[in-house]
């Protein structure tokens, strides 16, 4: 068992623990990751809990999880679609006060288990020097849990 870099959600900084590697037919080790589902809504619980604002790629990911265009997020937001759009690639840092709003939506529509209040939300959105990890604990994959870290 050892940790593993998954990158196929589009975030560089999400490491999966206690995973076991496969060999192919070849004998080149390879990673089977079953239910997705839950592992995505482990990553988001990681990204709406980390006490440190949200990268413009964790942005991505959490809109993309909960199903909306750029224009849904921007209209809830009560901004303009290239405001979310340079967000996401990291022209222009994220708004604390918008990034409040996308944790608390997005522990509502995914159904993500927080008992952290706005306020403690609100103070979770501070920027740092660079983005912390996302460790998830992948030993029961079908019960996928993130792992947090000091920020």
């Amino acid at each position: 068992m050892s940790a593993y870099r998954y990158t196929d959600s589009g975030l560089e900084n999400v490491l999966i623990e206690g995973v076991n590697f496969l060999a192919d037919d070849s004998g080149d080790e390879c990673l089977e990751i079953p239910n997705i589902n839950g592992l995505h809504r482990a990553i988001a619980y990681g990204i709406v809990t980390r006490r440190s604002s949200m990268s413009g790629n964790e942005l991505r990911f959490l809109r993309t999880e909960m199903g909306m265009t750029q224009a849904e997020l921007a209209n809830m937001l009560h901004r303009e679609s290239l405001a979310v759009s340079r967000w996401e690639r990291g022209e222009v840092a994220l708004d604390g006060n918008a990034e409040a709003l996308v944790r608390l939506y997005a522990i509502q529509a995914l159904n993500l288990q927080d008992h952290a209040d706005v306020r403690e939300i609100a103070g979770w959105c501070t920027p740092k020097a660079e983005t912390p990890p996302i460790i998830i604990d992948g030993s029961d994959p079908s019960n996928y849990r993130s792992k947090q870290i000091a920020a």
